[in-house]
């Protein structure tokens, strides 16, 4: 499927984020580790949903801390190598245009954020590539 419009509605979010969770499911490497954590899928995605749509659009109605959600996981530089590439790639196959761009460089700097802080808190390397 060829990219098709720029991300520009709460739609194109769904449509992003329920692609991007479906790869996620079946990923070898960072699949198990959602999937034991997410027993019902459902409320996760309504929540991806509301986050999504107030990191690009500032739209209110997002509630948590995703960062204390990950910190317990037994994650690594690898897994988030890898939730950036499906990221990545699902955002290129659907969509093209300046707010398709800013979902890529808003998830690269959380992954860069949650790895350093989770590598702080384990006391590991405070410099991080991602």
């Amino acid at each position: 499927m060829e990219a098709r419009h720029d991300i520009t509605d709460l739609n194109d979010i769904i449509e992003l984020v329920d692609g991007f969770y479906n790869k996620v499911q079946q990923d070898e490497l960072i699949g198990p580790i959602f999937n034991n954590v997410i027993k019902d899928w459902g409320p996760h995605l309504q929540k991806m949903y509301a986050f999504w749509n107030a990191v690009l659009f500032g739209v209110p109605g997002f509630t948590g801390n995703p960062f204390a959600r990950h910190a317990p996981l037994p994650i690594e530089q690898a897994h988030f190598d890898r939730w950036l590439v499906l990221f990545n790639e699902t955002v290129g196959t659907l969509f093209v245009g300046e707010m398709a761009d800013h979902a890529k460089k808003k998830a690269e700097t959380m992954a860069l954020m949650f790895l350093s802080k989770l590598q702080h808190m384990r006391g590991g390397p405070s410099k991080v590539i991602v």
